[in-house]
C-alpha cells in the first residue's frame, strides 16, 4: 500500500489535473463554479489534506497522530472556556487555575476518545461516503464559515472529494460506505 509520502506528494502533483476538471466544469457544462485566487489555493490545501485523510483512522499514521493533539487542545480549549463562566471562587486568581484544569481533563478525555471512536482502519473511513462528507464540509467552510461565494465552495468542495478519492484510488480500496 502508498505510503504518507506517495500520497501526499500524489496530491501536490495531480493538483492541476482537477483545476483543468473545474475549468472544463465551468466553460462546458456551465457550473457555477468560481476559480478565483482564494479558491485555488483553498482548494489546493482541502486537495492535498484530503490525498492523506483516509489514514486518520491508522493510529500509526502520521495524520492520526498530528490530528490527535489538535484536537486534544480544541476540547481542552473549549471545556476551559465552558468552565470559566461557572467557576466562581475566591480569591479570584483560582477562577482561571479550576478551568484550566477543567479544561485540562477534557483535553486528556478528548486524547483517549481520539483513537478508542475511530473505526477500523480501512473501513468506513475510507469510503466515497466520508469523501463526500470531506467535500461538504469544504464547501460549507468556504461557504458560510468563511462567507466566500457559493462558487468558490462548490470548487473547494469538489477539490476535497477528489483529494480523498484520489487516496482511495491510490490504496485500491473504492467502496461507498
Amino acid at each position: 500500500m502508498p505510503n504518507y509520502d506517495t500520497h501526499v506528494l500524489s496530491g501536490i502533483v495531480t493538483y492541476p489535473a482537477v483545476v483543468l476538471m473545474g475549468e472544463l466544469l465551468k466553460v462546458y457544462l456551465h457550473l457555477p463554479i468560481e476559480l478565483t485566487t482564494t479558491a485555488l489555493v483553498l482548494g489546493y490545501a482541502f486537495y492535498v489534506l484530503g490525498s492523506d485523510l483516509p489514514d486518520i483512522d491508522h493510529p500509526d499514521a502520521l495524520i492520526h497522530r498530528g490530528s490527535k493533539p489538535i484536537v486534544s487542545v480544541a476540547v481542552g480549549s473549549a471545556v476551559f472556556l465552558w468552565a470559566k463562566d461557572f467557576v466562581n471562587l475566591n480569591p479570584p486568581w483560582l477562577n482561571h487555575v479550576v478551568s484550566w484544569l477543567t479544561g485540562a481533563f477534557g483535553g486528556l478525555a478528548a486524547w483517549y476518545l481520539f483513537t478508542a471512536i475511530m473505526p477500523k482502519h480501512r473501513g468506513i473511513v475510507h469510503s466515497l461516503l466520508f469523501a463526500a462528507i470531506y467535500g461538504m464540509l469544504a464547501f460549507l467552510l468556504v461557504n458560510y464559515g468563511l462567507g466566500m461565494s457559493e462558487g468558490a465552495g462548490l470548487y473547494t468542495g469538489l477539490s476535497a472529494f477528489l483529494g480523498y478519492t484520489l487516496h482511495l484510488l491510490l490504496d485500491r480500496s473504492v467502496k461507498l460506505v
